[in-house]
């Protein structure tokens, strides 16, 4: 019988939910054997501790392991960092270079991300996984290696071989055996445990009186969607270690460390949107950038080409009427209004369009945050945080000159 507490308590896993209990539970049942695991999970669950449980309880403990972010390496070296390469082979490579692969003989590799790796990169992926037989980067020589692999990805894959950027032969060579580590918010029960950890662990670091929560912030910090699960819950918490005087934490205080907290939760909003879409958000505020261009657009077009001149030199007050020559709407500066001699009809109103001119800001500033937030998330690699945000790379390149980012 596998005791899953010594488990716990050799690699700090907090919790005893049962969605967690039955991964740890594969985890070490696959251990003892050489087959390849996939370990599958959101951003921040913790995937990184599982390989670590399987190579430690397995034959090739002794040997080596090597972790490998896939995501971390550009895709030009990846091939050369995984396999190795040859002296010459391309620029730059001044001396033969060992890959993973070959200095993880007879350990295990694990192949963080690995939904981003190149599709050139899954052939020799899927070739070693087939055979143990790979090829330096520069060389026609076959080497052999004999790894275990145990790969994590926080992407849906069968998602990617739909869309043509993973290959289907590949999965089933590496989903052999899947490994599912559950989202921190449908971990409730263990939430407030982790927080306990993590507030005594800060605790002694900074010298401080360790944290509590008051009954309400047990509540709220149990409603929290935790989009960025246990790594955000750690981050939340050292926070108010360091920033807070009280040490006794209640619901108010604590909800101000957790971002939009009153739309994410759960018991307000229905369960189809109860979980933070990113993605949604962004279509829905480049659409209204959209067309909100579109209907500036429209007005210029409506207006005379001498009234658009004086539009441009006066834009700070318009008045609204109607012009009977083409049954449309046009807009004529306040000024020229006044000053000119022109039958317009009684009931033309003014229009101050300074609120106008405030919500375009505001969408501006909206934009260029969530472009902000895209560069940092994946430290300023524009393909991805050009394909994360639904543009163009070269759209983007254009959006990042334009605003001086």
């Amino acid at each position: 019988m596998i005791d899953l507490q010594s488990i716990k308590q050799r690699y700090g896993i907090i919790g005893n939910d049962p969605q967690l209990n039955r991964a740890l539970d594969k985890a070490v049942r696959v251990a003892p054997t050489d087959i390849t695991v996939l370990i599958a999970g959101e951003s921040g669950v913790g995937k990184e501790t599982i390989p670590k449980i399987i190579h430690q309880n397995s034959h090739r403990k002794h040997n080596a392991y090597f972790a490998v972010n896939c995501g971390a390496i550009p895709e030009g070296t990846i091939d050369s960092e995984l396999f190795g390469h040859e002296k010459g082979s391309f620029t730059g490579a001044a001396s033969t270079r060992k890959g993973y692969f070959e200095v993880a003989d007879g350990g295990t590799l694990f192949l963080d991300e690995v939904g981003e790796l190149p599709l050139t990169t899954q052939v020799r992926l899927l070739r070693v996984l087939e055979n143990g037989e790979f090829y330096k980067v520069g060389s026609s020589k076959v080497q052999k290696t004999d790894v275990r692999i145990v790969a994590a990805t926080n992407k849906n894959l069968v998602k990617l071989i739909e869309e043509g950027k993973f290959r289907e032969d590949l999965y089933y060579r590496l989903n052999t055996v899947e490994i599912e580590l559950p989202p921190l918010r449908n971990r409730k029960e263990d939430i407030h445990l982790l927080f306990r950890k993590f507030a005594s662990d800060f605790a002694q670091k900074y010298h401080t009186p360790t944290i509590r929560l008051t009954p309400d912030a047990v509540e709220v910090l149990q409603k929290y969607s935790w989009p960025g699960n246990i790594r955000q819950l750690r981050n939340v918490t050292e926070q108010i270690s360091i920033l807070e005087e009280q040490r006794m934490i209640d619901g108010h205080t604590l909800s101000k460390y957790l971002p939009d907290y009153n739309r994410r939760l759960p018991s307000l909003i229905s369960s189809e949107s109860a979980h933070f879409d990113f993605n949604k958000d962004r279509e829905m505020l480049f659409k209204l950038i959209l067309d909100l261009k579109k209907e500036i657009d429209e007005i210029k077009s409506k207006i005379p080409h001498n009234q658009t001149e004086l539009l441009l030199q006066n834009p700070t007050g318009y008045t609204h009427t109607h012009n009977e020559q083409n049954d449309m709407e046009i807009i004529i500066p306040q000024e020229h209004y006044a000053n000119h001699d022109v039958n317009y009809p009684d009931d033309a109103t003014v229009i101050d369009i300074s609120q106008h001119e405030q919500e375009s800001l505001s969408l501006q500033e909206k934009e260029i945050d969530l472009i902000k937030k895209a560069l940092e998330k994946y430290n300023g690699k524009r393909r991805k945080a050009a394909a994360e945000l639904g543009i163009s790379e070269r759209t983007l390149y254009r959006k990042i000159k334009q605003y001086d980012l």
